[in-house]
C-alpha cells in the first residue's frame, strides 16, 4: 500500500465497499456524535467522510486534531446508511471506518477558518492566502484558471501557432502605463524594465518569419489596481500574425473565444461574426467604448430637439457647443414610481453632474417639467428619435460631448440594472473598432496617439499627408464581453516611412524615433510583412467564467489594492549591501507638513 494514499478523497463510492485503502488530506470539519467521531477529509479533489469508534485507539489522538490538520488515515469503505446520503458529495454514498491514522501535520489556531462561507476582511484574506486558497469556491477559481490557460493553448497549437517566449528584462516601451524599472549591477546607473506587455518583440518575431505566434504572457504595469484589473502583473494570450488583414485577426480570434467560453459555461455565448462597432458610434449609443450589449437600452442624440426650444436650460448648452443624450427607461412609467425618477436626478448629482431631467410619456402624453416646455412635434420627435412608447420614460444628458457620453453610459447601466434588463444568463461579445488615431490632449495642449502607437493609419501615409490628424482612424480594434475590455488590439505599421511620419504628427522627430524604437525601427529597414495581432486579459477571463466581480478572486496570489503582497511582506526595504553593489541610494519622501 502506498506510504500516503491509495485514493484521493473523491474517488470512493459503491464499487470500493469492503476494500481496504488509504487516504491523505485536510481537516475540513469533525462532528462528536458521542460514540463516533466523524472526519470530514479533504484534499485537491474532494471530500470524504471518515468514521473513528471511541473504542478506537486512535480517537484521542484524532479528537484532538485541530482543523486544518494532515492526516493520513487507513480503513474500510461501507456504504452509509439510506437516511445518511449525502447527495451533494461524490462520494456521499460510502464512509470509511478508520483502523489507522497518522496526524502528518499538527494546524495551529486558525487566523481565519477554512470551512463555510464566511466573508473576512481583505486583508486577512491575503495575508493568509494558502488558507484562502483551500476554501471550496477560491480554490475552484485557480483550477478554473489552469484549465482556460490549458483549453487557450490547445486551441491556438491546433490553428498552427507556435509558442515563443519573449524577454522579461527589457527596455521601457510607450505602452500608456509606469514601468516596473531594475537596477543594473554590471551596468551603473542604467535600468531594465519589465515589459508592460510584448509588443515590440513579437512584431520583431514577425519580422524574423515566424508567421504565427502566441504565448501565455506576463505584463508589468505600475498602477492602481481596478475591479477588473490587478496592480503590478497580470497575464495575457497575447497573439500575432503575419500577412493578415483586421477581418483575419478577428476570424481567427473568434471562433477561440467562443470555444474557451462555451467550454466553461452553460451560458448562451454570441457566436461569430461578433458585431462590429465604430468607435463613435459606441460613445454615442452606449456612453462608452466597451458595452455590455446585454442591456438593451440604446442612446440617442436629441440635441437638435432642443435647439431653440422653451426649454431654456438645454436649449442655451446646445447653442455653447453642448449636446443632449437622450436615455431611456423602457416601462418606467407604468412600474416604477415618481420617486424612481427623482432619485435618478439624486444619482447624477452624485456623479458630479447638475442633475439628470426627464420625460415619461403616459395615457398619450408627455408629462414632467421638460415635458411642458418642448411641445407636442417636438415630443413627437422625442419619441421617433429615442424609440420610446406608452409608458416609457426618458432622462437626458447634458454636456460638452465627453461629459455626456460619460454621464448617459453610467445612466444607460443604473436604468438597466434598476429595470432588471440586464440578461445575466449570457456572453455577449463584440467589435469596438475604427479607433481615432490621433487624440487632443487638453493638459498638454498637443496631439498624442490615443491608441497603440504602432498601428498602421486607415489610409496609410496618404491619410497622414492630406487629412486632419484628429479624422485619421487606426486599424485598432478592441474586443468587449459583457461591458469588460479584453483585449486591445491593431495591424501594425511595418513601413518606416509611415511610422517616421506618424510619430512626427504627434510631436516626436525621426531622431526620437530612432532612439527610444531602435531595435524596433531598424528591423522595419529590413523587410517586414504585412503584420497584427491582440492580446486578451487571461485574468479578465477567468473573472467573467467564474462569475467574480473581482479580478482578484480567481489569481492565485494577488496583491491587495496599495499594490502590496500582504503574505511575503513586498515590497520590502533593500539591505545596504544590495543598494551598494546596485550602485543606488534611497531617499526617503519628505513628509507631508
Amino acid at each position: 500500500m502506498h506510504q500516503y494514499r491509495t485514493h484521493t478523497c473523491n474517488d470512493l463510492g459503491q464499487e470500493h465497499v469492503g476494500q481496504e485503502i488509504r487516504l491523505s488530506g485536510w481537516v475540513h470539519r469533525k462532528r462528536d456524535h458521542g460514540g463516533l467521531l466523524f472526519i470530514d477529509l479533504r484534499d485537491h479533489y474532494g471530500i470524504t467522510q471518515c468514521v473513528i469508534d471511541v473504542d478506537s485507539e486512535h480517537f484521542t489522538a484524532a479528537e484532538g486534531a485541530r482543523p486544518e490538520s494532515v492526516l493520513q488515515i487507513t480503513g474500510k469503505v461501507v456504504s452509509r446508511s439510506e437516511e445518511t446520503i449525502n447527495a451533494n458529495l461524490a462520494t456521499g454514498h460510502i464512509e470509511v471506518q478508520v483502523q489507522h491514522m497518522e496526524i502528518l501535520s499538527q494546524a495551529a489556531e486558525l487566523p481565519m477558518p477554512v470551512f463555510g462561507d464566511q466573508e473576512y476582511p481583505e486583508d486577512t484574506r491575503l495575508r493568509y492566502r494558502y488558507l484562502d486558497l483551500r476554501r471550496e469556491k477560491v480554490h475552484q477559481n485557480i483550477v478554473l484558471r489552469s484549465k482556460v490557460i490549458s483549453s487557450l493553448r490547445q486551441r491556438m497549437t491546433a490553428l498552427g501557432f507556435g509558442e515563443y517566449q519573449t524577454p522579461i528584462l527589457t527596455a521601457s516601451s510607450p505602452e500608456g502605463a509606469r514601468d516596473f524599472l531594475v537596477p543594473s549591477r554590471l551596468h551603473p546607473g542604467k535600468f531594465y524594465a519589465l515589459p508592460q506587455a510584448p509588443q515590440q518583440f513579437k512584431q520583431l518575431l514577425m519580422m524574423a518569419g515566424f508567421d504565427r505566434y502566441f504565448q501565455i504572457a506576463p505584463c508589468f504595469r505600475d498602477e492602481d489596481a481596478r475591479a477588473d484589473r490587478s496592480p503590478g502583473e497580470f497575464y495575457q494570450l497575447d497573439i500575432e500574425m503575419s500577412f493578415v488583414t483586421q477581418e483575419d485577426i478577428f476570424n481567427t480570434l473568434e471562433p477561440v473565444m467562443v470555444g474557451v467560453f462555451e467550454e466553461f459555461t452553460t451560458k448562451k455565448v454570441t457566436q461569430a461574426p461578433f458585431p462590429r462597432i465604430p468607435y463613435r458610434e459606441s460613445m454615442l449609443k452606449y456612453g462608452n467604448d466597451k458595452p455590455d450589449l446585454r442591456n438593451p437600452i440604446t442612446i440617442s442624440d436629441v440635441s437638435d430637439i432642443f435647439r431653440g426650444s422653451d426649454f431654456g436650460i438645454f436649449a442655451k448648452a446646445v447653442e455653447n457647443g453642448s449636446v443632449v443624450r437622450a436615455i431611456p427607461a423602457p416601462g418606467a412609467g407604468a412600474s416604477k414610481a415618481r420617486s424612481f425618477f427623482d432619485k435618478m436626478n439624486d444619482w447624477a448629482r452624485e456623479q458630479g453632474a447638475a442633475g439628470m431631467g426627464y420625460v415619461i410619456f403616459k395615457d398619450g402624453e408627455g408629462r414632467g417639467p421638460i415635458a411642458k416646455n418642448l411641445g407636442e412635434e417636438r415630443l413627437a420627435q422625442l419619441r421617433d428619435v429615442a424609440g420610446l412608447g406608452e409608458n416609457d420614460g426618458v432622462f437626458f444628458a447634458c454636456d460638452k460631448e465627453g461629459g455626456a457620453a460619460k454621464l448617459a453610459g453610467l445612466a444607460r447601466t443604473k436604468v438597466g440594472e434598476d429595470l432588471e434588463l440586464i440578461n445575466d444568463d449570457v456572453f455577449e461579445f463584440c467589435w469596438i473598432v475604427d479607433f481615432p488615431m490621433y487624440e487632443y490632449d487638453e493638459e498638454e495642449k498637443r496631439l498624442d496617439f490615443s491608441h497603440n502607437p504602432f498601428s498602421m493609419p486607415q489610409g496609410e501615409m496618404e491619410a497622414l499627408d492630406t487629412m486632419d490628424p484628429l479624422d485619421i482612424l487606426g486599424y485598432q480594434y478592441d474586443i468587449v464581453c459583457n461591458g469588460i475590455e479584453l483585449s486591445s488590439g491593431a495591424i501594425r505599421n511595418h513601413r518606416p516611412e509611415i511610422m517616421y511620419k506618424a510619430f512626427e504628427i504627434a510631436g516626436y522627430d525621426q531622431s526620437v524615433v530612432d532612439e527610444r524604437f531602435a531595435g524596433m525601427i531598424t528591423a522595419l529597414k529590413y523587410g517586414a510583412p504585412p503584420h497584427g495581432g491582440i492580446a486578451p486579459g487571461v485574468d479578465r477571463i477567468v473573472m467573467l467564467l467564474a462569475d467574480e466581480p473581482n479580478i482578484r478572486e480567481v489569481v492565485a496570489f494577488p496583491m491587495n489594492q496599495k499594490a502590496e503582497d500582504l503574505m511575503m511582506n513586498a515590497p520590502s526595504p533593500a539591505s545596504p549591501r544590495q543598494l551598494r553593489e546596485l550602485h543606488l541610494r534611497s531617499i526617503a519622501p519628505e513628509e507631508e507638513k
